[in-house]
C-alpha cells in the first residue's frame, strides 16, 4: 500500500505542476515545437475525458471519476505485489490529477476544465501527464493479465505448485498420525490378549518350552 500510494502522489504532484507551468508559460493553443515534430507543447482546455474525448460533459466525468477513484482505493487492499501496487498507482495518480482539474479550475466546481498540453502528431488530441500515466497503467494491467499473473505477484502456475505443496504438507502429518494410531491399537489388543496369535506351522509359547526339554516337539495329542 505504500508503493501505491508513493507512485499515486508522485504522479499527482508532476502532473499538477506540469500544468502550471503551462498555464503561466504557455499562450493558450499557440503549438510550440520540443523535439522537432515528433513531440509538441500546446496549451488546451478539455471539459471532456482523456484525449478529448467527450468534451462539453464535465460534470458527468467528475462522477465517473469520483465512482472509479472509490472502487480503486478499495480493490487496492488486495494488492500483494510491487508492479500492481505501481499499477494502480498510476490509475489513482491519473485520476487525481485530472479530477482535480474538474473540481477547481474556471468555470466551476465539479465543471472545471482539464489542462492538456502534450501534442504527438501520430495521435489525433492533445493529453496530458496524468493521461499518460492511466493509459501506461492499462496497458501494464493487460501485459500481467495476460501472463496470469495475480495480484499477489504470483503467475498461476506458481499458484497451483504452491496449493500442491501446502497439500503435501498437510497430507504429511495427518499419513504419519494414522501410522501412529495404528501402532498404539497394535500395542493395546497385545497388552489386552497377553500374546498374539501365533502363524500357521510356528509353535506356541509352550511348545517351545518343552521341545526344549525333551528334545521332540509335542503335537499336542496324550
Amino acid at each position: 500500500m505504500v508503493l501505491l500510494v508513493s507512485v499515486a502522489v508522485v504522479v499527482l504532484v508532476i502532473d499538477q505542476l506540469a500544468k502550471w507551468w503551462v498555464v503561466n508559460n504557455l499562450d493558450f493553443r499557440v503549438p510550440k515545437n520540443i523535439i522537432g515534430n515528433l513531440l509538441i507543447f500546446e496549451y488546451d482546455r478539455n471539459s471532456g475525458a482523456a484525449f478529448s474525448i467527450g468534451a462539453g460533459s464535465t460534470w458527468i466525468f467528475s462522477i465517473i471519476a469520483v465512482s472509479v477513484l472509490v472502487f480503486v482505493i478499495w480493490y487496492a487492499r488486495r494488492i500483494r505485489s510491487a508492479v500492481w501496487a505501481v499499477v494502480f498507482g498510476l490509475v489513482l495518480g491519473g485520476l487525481l490529477g485530472n479530477l482535480s482539474d474538474r473540481l477547481f479550475r474556471p468555470p466551476g466546481f465539479g465543471v472545471g476544465e482539464v489542462v492538456d498540453f502534450l501534442r504527438i502528431p501520430l495521435l489525433p488530441a492533445i493529453f496530458n501527464l496524468a493521461d499518460t500515466a492511466i493509459v501506461t497503467a492499462m496497458a501494464l494491467f493487460l501485459v500481467l493479465t495476460v501472463m496470469g499473473v495475480g495480484l499477489d505477484g504470483k503467475r498461476g502456475q506458481a499458484k497451483v505448485s504452491s496449493t500442491t505443496a501446502q497439500g503435501d504438507d498437510i497430507e504429511a502429518p495427518v499419513a504419519d498420525e494414522a501410522s501412529d494410531e495404528a501402532a498404539a491399537a497394535d500395542e493395546g489388543r497385545e497388552e489386552a490378549g497377553g500374546e498374539t496369535e501365533p502363524h500357521d506351522g510356528e509353535p506356541r509359547n509352550g511348545e517351545h518350552a518343552r521341545v526344549a526339554d525333551t528334545g521332540h516337539p509335542v503335537d499336542g495329542r496324550a
